[in-house]
C-alpha cells in the first residue's frame, strides 16, 4: 500500500514559527542562518517522510545519541544545526507525519 504524505512541522516555540514565515524576523541570528533555516524548512515540508531527509546527503540528517536519542539534527552550516523530533504516528488517524522543530543550536 502506498501513502503519499507530506511532512507537517510544528514548532517548540513561537520564535521558530515566526522565523519561518516573517521575512523581516531574524530572532537575533545571522542572515545566512535564517536563509539556511528557511531552505531546510522547505525541504522538511516537501519530504514524504524521514527517509527523504536521509537521502539528501547535504542535510547531514542524523539521529542524536544519549539523552537526546529521541531527536535528530540537520546541518544549517558548519556551526549550526536544526534540532527536531519525529513525533510518533497515530495509526487511527491517517494524516501527515509530524516533525517538531526544537531549536537551532551552535555545535561548536
Amino acid at each position: 500500500m502506498f501513502y503519499s504524505m507530506v511532512v507537517d512541522a510544528i514548532f517548540a516555540n513561537d520564535e521558530l514559527d515566526r522565523l519561518e514565515i516573517d521575512a523581516k524576523w531574524t530572532a537575533g541570528l545571522s542572515q545566512g542562518i535564517v536563509k539556511a533555516f528557511r531552505k531546510r524548512m522547505q525541504q522538511i515540508r516537501a519530504a514524504t517522510d524521514e527517509r527523504d531527509l536521509y537521502k539528501l546527503k547535504s542535510l547531514h540528517f542524523e539521529k542524536l545519541e544519549g539523552k537526546r536519542q529521541h531527536q535528530h539534527s540537520i546541518r544549517l552550516n558548519n556551526q549550526y544545526r536544526l534540532i527536531l523530533e519525529i513525533l510518533p504516528e497515530n495509526p487511527d488517524v491517517k494524516k501527515n507525519k509530524v516533525i517538531k522543530i526544537i531549536g537551532i543550536e551552535d555545535y561548536h
